[in-house]
C-alpha cells in the first residue's frame, strides 16, 4: 500500500487561522529540487518556522508546545497558488494526516488526496467553532470519521459532514494511489481483456 490506511481519525489539532495560505508558503521554491517524498517536513512553512539564522520563530504554531496531532485547522482558501506537488508532501511528510479548513484550492486538495491527506472542507461557522474549542483547551480532540464523512469536535459532540469524491473516499480508506487501484483490480483487467474481442 502506498500510503496509510485513513478511516477514523481521533487526534488534537495545530490551529493556523491564516486565510489564503498559498503553497509557496507551505514549502518555499528553493526546496523543491528533490524528487523523493521524504524530507520535505523539515521545511513545511519554513519562512514562517524559523528566522534568516535557522532559528525558530517562537511566535509561530508549529514552533509552540502546547499544540500537537495529526490535524492541521487552518483558515480560508487554503492551498492557493502554483500546483506544486510538494506542498502537500510537506503536510504528510511532516506528520499531519487531515487539513480542515472552509475552502481548499482545487489542485491543492487533489494533490493531498492523491497521497493520503484527507482535505476536509467545512462551514466557515463550523471551522470557528473549533478554533474556539481549541483556543480554550489545547488537547480538544477532534474525530474525522471517512466512512460517515462527519468531523466532530469529541468535546462538544458538535459535528458537521462533509463531502468527498467516492474514488478518492476508496483510495484514502484502502491505502491506495492510483497505480493501487490499479494493481488491486489486476485479475478484473486480465479477465476483461480475454474477453474482449478487440
Amino acid at each position: 500500500m502506498a500510503y496509510d490506511n485513513f478511516t477514523i481519525l481521533r487526534s488534537t489539532a495545530v490551529p493556523m487561522p491564516i486565510e489564503n495560505v498559498d503553497t509557496d508558503q507551505i514549502i518555499p521554491a528553493r526546496f523543491l529540487k528533490a524528487t523523493e517524498r521524504k524530507g520535505f517536513g523539515d521545511n513545511l512553512f519554513r519562512d514562517w518556522r524559523y528566522n534568516s539564522d535557522n532559528t525558530p520563530k517562537t511566535d509561530f504554531v508549529l514552533n509552540n508546545p502546547i499544540y500537537s496531532g495529526k490535524i492541521l485547522v487552518a483558515g480560508k482558501n487554503f492551498g492557493s497558488g502554483s500546483s506544486r506537488e510538494h506542498a502537500a508532501w510537506a503536510i504528510y511528510d511532516y506528520g499531519f494526516r487531515c487539513v480542515v479548513s472552509s475552502f481548499f484550492a482545487d489542485i491543492f486538495k487533489n494533490n493531498s488526496l492523491n497521497i493520503g491527506i484527507l482535505p476536509v472542507q467545512i462551514s466557515a461557522e463550523f471551522l470557528d467553532k473549533i478554533f474556539k474549542a481549541i483556543e480554550a483547551d489545547p488537547k480538544t480532540e477532534i474525530e474525522v470519521n471517512l466512512p460517515e464523512q462527519s468531523i466532530t469536535i469529541l468535546a462538544t459532540g458538535e459535528k458537521e459532514s462533509f463531502d468527498i469524491n467516492g474514488y478518492k473516499k476508496h483510495n484514502l480508506m484502502n491505502g491506495f494511489d492510483d497505480i493501487d487501484y490499479l494493481q488491486a483490480m489486476k485479475e478484473e483487467i486480465k479477465a476483461f481483456a480475454a474477453n474482449s474481442p478487440y
